[in-house]
Formats: C-alpha cells, sequence, structure tokens
C-alpha cells in the first residue's frame, strides 16, 4: 500500500468553472487557516483504500493510523510505502507487527501514488465550495473518501500510473 496525508480546511481554493458565456462565477472564499488532515493508504493493484481524517500530523497520529491499518487487514503482510515526512521517520513512531515500512526517495511525490486522491477530492469535494468550519470540512473530506473507498476501480484508475492495471487485468 501507498500511504500519504492531505491537509484540507478553511482556506479556499478557486476553481475553473462552466458559466453561461458572458457571464462571470461569483465564487466566495474564506482566508481562515484551519485544517484537519486526511490519511490514506491505497493499494494501486486492486483499487483498496484506508482513511482517516485526523486532527493534525505527528508520529502519534501516524501510529493510530497505522494500527488502523493494521487492525482493517490482520491476515495480510501490509509494505506500507511513504514519503520521508518527519512523523514517518520519528524513533517514537509505532509499526504494527503486520507491517513494514518502505521509503521513497526524498522530494519525490510523483512516485507515490497515493498523491493522486487529494486532487481527486479537492475537485470531486471542495472546489469552489466555502465552509462555515472545520465540522463541515470533516464532513466533505468524509464523504468524499468514502465515495473513493467504496469504488476501488475508480481508486485503482487513479492510482495504478496505466502500467499497474494492466499487470492486474492481464492476470486476472
Amino acid at each position: 500500500m501507498f500511504q500519504d496525508e492531505g491537509r484540507f480546511g478553511l482556506l479556499g481554493t478557486p476553481r475553473r468553472c462552466w458559466a453561461p458565456r458572458a457571464m462571470r462565477p461569483i465564487v466566495g472564499a474564506r482566508l481562515e487557516r484551519k485544517y484537519i488532515y486526511a490519511f490514506s493508504a491505497v493499494s494501486p493493484h486492486d483499487g483498496v483504500m484506508d482513511s482517516l481524517v485526523l486532527p493534525w500530523v505527528n508520529a502519534e497520529t501516524m501510529s493510530i493510523f497505522l494500527a488502523e491499518i493494521a487492525q482493517r487487514h490482520p491476515s495480510e503482510f501490509v509494505l506500507m510505502v511513504m514519503d520521508q515526512a518527519g512523523w514517518h521517520l520519528a524513533g517514537e513512531l509505532r509499526v504494527p507487527q503486520n507491517m513494514r515500512l518502505m521509503f521513497l526517495p526524498a522530494y519525490s511525490p510523483e512516485l507515490n501514488p497515493a498523491e493522486h486522491l487529494w486532487e481527486a477530492l479537492r475537485e470531486d469535494c471542495f472546489a469552489n465550495h466555502v465552509f462555515r468550519d472545520l465540522d463541515h470540512v470533516e464532513q466533505a473530506l468524509t464523504e468524499g473518501l468514502v465515495a473513493l473507498e467504496s469504488n476501488p476501480l475508480r481508486t485503482r484508475s487513479m492510482t495504478g500510473f496505466g502500467w499497474i492495471t494492466s499487470i492486474s487485468l492481464n492476470a486476472s
């Protein structure tokens, strides 16, 4: 599985949208900097995805996430591939028995297929929305993550880099 964290908050990002000709769309914005974080792990081979929404990123929350993945996949050995964020390398990080960590080269987000999840969530659930508070951000984020988790074909197509998907289809 490939793992990554995404930051979502009240600070809006206007996106392109359709509007009638000669009409300029009006999109709200909010400048308050409050965030929550989505932790996700995805298997590009079959599109299985597991996520948690947590209030911050550090070794403690990363340990909670890894324990949750281990609990959701108790009969599997999980090789978790991730970047070299400080909380991934922290000495106090607790790695479950049925899991090993493997690190991508530094400064190479293009090698992590989990990065593609954030763009889909931002486009599908956050584009041109202004949220009243973090509870509403969390609700939208949770709904988006559940939609991705329940659609492994879409998740696989976003994260498989093409060759992984073709290998798995040919092996079937």
